[in-house]
């Protein structure tokens, strides 16, 4: 099962996926892979896979990615390979991804993948204070363009399972858990 989780940039898809993974078994993250440098809490292979835009590109070229797409002046995109290894082994799979890695992940695999799909909401203004209040010490360009990125990500909604509102943590990580759990609970229905 794939659960791909999104919101703008600050919304909390991180933090929640680490909670995620240390609370629950059977669940790993996907890391995309991406050609921005490592910002001072990135774990390489964990939180991303960093390569050099010429890597990515050759990547690209190559066809080994699912989906890529660049925003935030980076590109960022889902490897094939370390997909399909892990779903394989049967594990649950969670990704953080923007909105258009979703929309694209959902018309390549939907028909062989159960995806499960959480958009995280977060009003505007505290997405600023949460941005402006990173550990990593984004410039103003970079909270701007991230803030710029709000309106069309929150019009690409339509297209998720669920959409929750991430004003507390632990209340938001209790939620995704139950979802998570129901969902692999669910036998596949036919009609």
């Amino acid at each position: 099962m794939l659960v791909l989780l999104s919101g703008v940039s600050g919304a909390g898809k991180d933090t929640i996926k680490k909670q995620l993974i240390a609370r629950m078994e059977n669940v790993e993250s996907l890391p995309s892979y991406t050609d921005r440098s490592p910002r001072a809490n990135d774990v390489p292979g964990v939180t991303y896979n960093f390569v050099t835009t010429e890597e990515f590109e050759r990547m690209i070229k190559d066809g080994e990615l699912y989906e890529y797409s660049a925003h935030h002046e980076h590109y960022y995109g889902t490897s094939k390979k370390l997909l399909n290894d892990k779903i394989k082994k049967g594990k649950i799979i969670v990704k953080d991804i923007e909105v258009n890695g979703v929309e694209n992940l959902l018309k390549i695999l939907k028909d062989d993948v159960k995806i499960v799909t959480i958009f995280l909401r977060v009003p505007k203004e505290q997405l600023q204070k949460r941005l402006e209040n990173r550990a990593d010490k984004p410039s103003l360009k970079e909270i701007q363009l991230r803030l710029n990125r709000f309106d069309y990500e929150e019009s690409k909604i339509g297209m998720y399972d669920y959409i929750i509102k991430n004003n507390n943590l632990e209340k938001t990580v209790n939620i995704i858990m139950e979802i998570i759990k129901s969902e692999y609970n669910l036998k596949e229905s036919e009609f």
